[in-house]
């Protein structure tokens, strides 16, 4: 009698701690927060242009999705028209974290004619990065810039 209810209780136990791991550190969903709107800083590098191709208009979202060996940073961005092209995302100051961020600019094709502007969801486009657990050592905060703001998400 003693037993069903010591694992009755063992249960009960475990089953209420179950909230409070998913909203805690430990839980490597937890890693980055939700990504937030901020002004745009544009700093050209000493060494030169990173990328020829424009930056997209406006940066819309950021996720960050943890993964064995690393994480996967996925950004959307509006386009100024329809019929961009090749989204990237261009890491800065070569992928090396500066003060705790590590920053890259969403990078992309123009259209190669002209193209009508459209609605915001034909302007969409994604583009996503692979970064590994040593490249991410030390980083706080990771920033994807657009043309007009930028996005980051904090740990």
């Amino acid at each position: 009698m003693k037993k069903p209810l010591l694992v009755a209780l063992l249960a009960a136990t475990l089953l209420s701690s179950c909230g409070k791991v998913r909203e805690s550190r430990i839980n490597p969903f937890n890693w980055f927060g939700k990504d937030r709107e901020e002004a745009v800083e544009i700093v050209i590098p000493e060494d030169g242009v990173i990328d020829s191709r424009p930056m997209v208009a406006e940066v819309v979202s950021l996720r960050i999705d943890k993964m064995p060996g690393g994480a996967i940073i996925t950004a959307t961005g509006l386009a100024r028209t329809q019929g961009y092209w090749d989204a990237e995302l261009v890491a800065e100051y070569d992928e090396k974290p500066v003060d705790g961020v590590l920053s890259y600019q969403f990078r992309t094709y123009p259209p190669l004619a002209r193209l009508p502007e459209g609605s915001p969801r034909t302007r969409e486009l994604t583009a996503a990065h692979f970064v590994s657990d040593q490249t991410l050592e030390g980083v706080r905060s990771i920033v994807v810039k657009g043309a007009s703001n930028q996005r980051s998400s904090r740990r």
